[in-house]
């Protein structure tokens, strides 16, 4: 298990934010990349071709962090099956709150949006409850 190292954190939420800047000042767009994904695959949309670019952007950034900053891979102690299902609830979720942590906590509530700031508090709150929950009160651990 990797250590958590707040320089990285900072690297990573700053790149985060410089992206989501520049998408908007150039684009006049919000990185919602939730959004974006199915707005890529959305082939009767004119701007699937910048959603793809940016997005084979996020791809490219990991496969270049990891050759110029190799580390242990992360290790998972849980089912694929376990996986597969919390991704899918973790999309539905996406879908009925209308965005992503990205769209709504990243760039919402930067421009001080109530729907997003309360999204953001929601999403947050339950991923606090589900990690006391499977944590402390039924007792899995990471």
């Amino acid at each position: 298990m990797q250590n958590f190292t707040p320089y990285s954190a900072f690297l990573g939420g700053s790149l985060i934010g410089l992206s989501a800047a520049l998408l908007m000042y150039f684009n006049g767009r919000i990185a919602g990349i939730s959004g974006m994904i199915a707005g890529a695959f959305d082939f009767k949309n004119s701007e699937n071709r910048w959603r793809a670019f940016f997005l084979s952007g996020l791809i490219a950034t990991a496969i270049i962090f990891n050759v110029f900053a190799p580390h242990e891979p992360a290790s998972y102690s849980r089912s694929t099956l376990l996986l597969i299902i919390s991704g899918i609830l973790v999309g539905f979720g996406t879908r009925m709150g209308n965005g992503c942590t990205s769209g709504h906590a990243v760039c919402g509530m930067a421009r001080l949006s109530v729907r997003s700031i309360v999204a953001t508090l929601i999403f947050m709150g339950v991923a606090i409850l589900t990690v006391f929950i499977t944590r402390h009160l039924i007792g899995i651990s990471s």
